[in-house]
């Protein structure tokens, strides 16, 4: 007889294991809280199911068929994962991990947040793999709700169904140029004279820097509007050109070349804020709230807040 599996009430395998280990129908129903009758019509309902006897009388009590030694075992492997999936907390063992880490920066924060990020991680999860997928900023709920990113950090809105997120800290904007750059551009009358770049990155960009020289009668010095910020150190260096830019890029940007000076911005610009952000489906991700921990400690420089909606 070939078994129907998709016919076999699972329920009926607690049964089978409960018999073997007491090798006994009453004493398996004590133990499942079953009546003897419940019992035996529960092993009289696997041995049809099987076409086997499973189970015959001996001297010492029940003993199991050649069958039933060999999907007993299988059938209790089975079950006890099944129920440490659903009962058991989830454990992260970042030293085995294989997990592939799944971002969305932008190009700034690929360049900020990225190596040492990686650094980190890899320092105690040495098997583990990235990737930055760069999901726009106005795609990037979805994308947390699809899983296609377990994490995106930048300038995001929390306030979007179904996500959560942590302020990492706040951020302004300064002035990049070269050493040589006229002193007057450090002034309020003299920035005026400059001729400015700026960078819009579409996985984080928003409107702060645009709509403050709207409002400062400024939009006109804008010589050069890049799409990355990779280009901008170049433009400056090289060129009678002031860019406007976050300050940890700005500190960046100085330390790989003498060449390059920052100073605060002579406008009135207000900070922002900088942000992870994930799923609140992946709230119990024991792999996911590992990452964020490590993210919080490398970047975390204010007090963080916690937002769900």
């Amino acid at each position: 007889m070939t078994l129907r599996f998709d016919r076999l009430d699972l329920n009926l395998l607690r049964v089978l294991l409960e018999i073997d280990r007491a090798r006994s129908v009453t004493d398996a129903g004590r133990r499942l809280a079953l009546s003897q009758p419940a019992t035996s019509n529960a092993l009289a309902r696997l041995r049809e199911a099987f076409g086997d006897p499973l189970f015959v009388r001996g001297a010492g009590g029940l003993t199991p068929t050649a069958l039933a030694e060999r999907i007993v075992p299988a059938a209790a492997r089975h079950l006890e994962a099944l129920e440490a999936a659903l009962t058991g907390a989830e454990v992260f063992d970042p030293s085995e991990s294989v997990v592939e880490w799944r971002l969305s920066l932008s190009d700034l924060g690929e360049a900020v947040f990225l190596p040492r990020i990686v650094e980190a991680v890899l320092r105690e999860a040495p098997h583990t793999r990235f990737v930055n997928v760069g999901v726009p900023a106005e795609r990037v709920a979805d994308a947390l709700a699809r899983r296609e990113v377990g994490l995106a950090i930048g300038m995001m809105d929390p306030g979007q169904a179904g996500v959560r997120s942590k302020l990492l800290f706040s951020e302004h904007y300064v002035v990049l140029g070269s050493q040589d750059a006229p002193p007057a551009w450090r002034t309020r009358r003299g920035f005026g004279d400059a001729r400015l770049v700026l960078a819009s990155p579409a996985a984080t960009y928003h409107r702060g820097v645009a709509d403050a020289l709207e409002r400062h009668g400024l939009a006109d010095r804008v010589a050069v509007r890049a799409r990355h910020y990779a280009s901008v150190p170049d433009l400056v260096v090289e060129r009678r050109l002031a860019a406007i830019v976050p300050s940890m890029f700005a500190r960046m940007a100085c330390q790989r070349s003498r060449r390059l000076a920052m100073w605060p911005l002579p406008l009135k610009m207000p900070p922002y804020e900088v942000r992870m952000v994930w799923h609140a489906a992946s709230d119990a991700d024991a792999a996911q709230g590992w990452l964020r921990e490590r993210v919080l400690k490398l970047f975390g420089r204010e007090r963080a807040r916690t937002h769900a909606r």
